[in-house]
């Protein structure tokens, strides 16, 4: 029952950053505050990875940026929202939390920073890097969960 719950409040996280994805030009940081791009920290089955059905490209975009995420297929996205999602919920601060598409070559890791309160809210800084062609590629952010167990990300 609580995986149900969990996975309707993804699923209408998803629906709301892909009700905003199509708004216009983002910069490389992807969604800030208020742009309707929520993530869930707990969207999937019992093995934490999303349903092949889920799409998940709204919501990595809106934590590695339009040209970063741009750059990966929909399978890369999954499995870098996967890690990016476990690395803010479970990652011990400053350990990389690494995620790789043996199809595609493409691979990166998440480095979660130290929890901290931020307006009554957990929140970590983090930074995710993709290596596509065996470049690095990184983005920094910010993400806080509220109490429904939403990752978004901020700033």
């Amino acid at each position: 029952m609580l995986a149900a719950r969990f996975l309707t409040l993804g699923l209408a996280g998803l629906s709301l950053a892909a009700c905003s994805a199509g708004s216009g030009p983002r910069d490389v940081g992807g969604a800030g505050p208020g742009t309707g791009a929520p993530v869930s920290s707990a969207v999937g089955g019992s093995s934490g990875t999303p349903p092949a059905s889920t799409s998940v490209s709204p919501a990595i975009g809106s934590f590695l940026g339009n040209r970063l995420s741009a750059g990966l297929d929909d399978d890369d996205k999954r499995r870098a929202y996967t890690a990016q999602i476990r690395a803010l919920e479970t990652g011990p601060s400053g350990a990389p939390v690494a995620w790789r598409n043996p199809d595609s070559g493409r691979y990166g890791n998440i480095v979660p920073g130290p929890v901290y309160p931020m307006n009554g809210e957990p929140c970590r800084q983090y930074t995710h890097t993709v290596f596509i062609d065996g470049r690095p590629q990184s983005k920094r952010g910010t993400a806080c969960r509220n109490p429904e167990g939403i990752w978004a990300p901020v700033g």
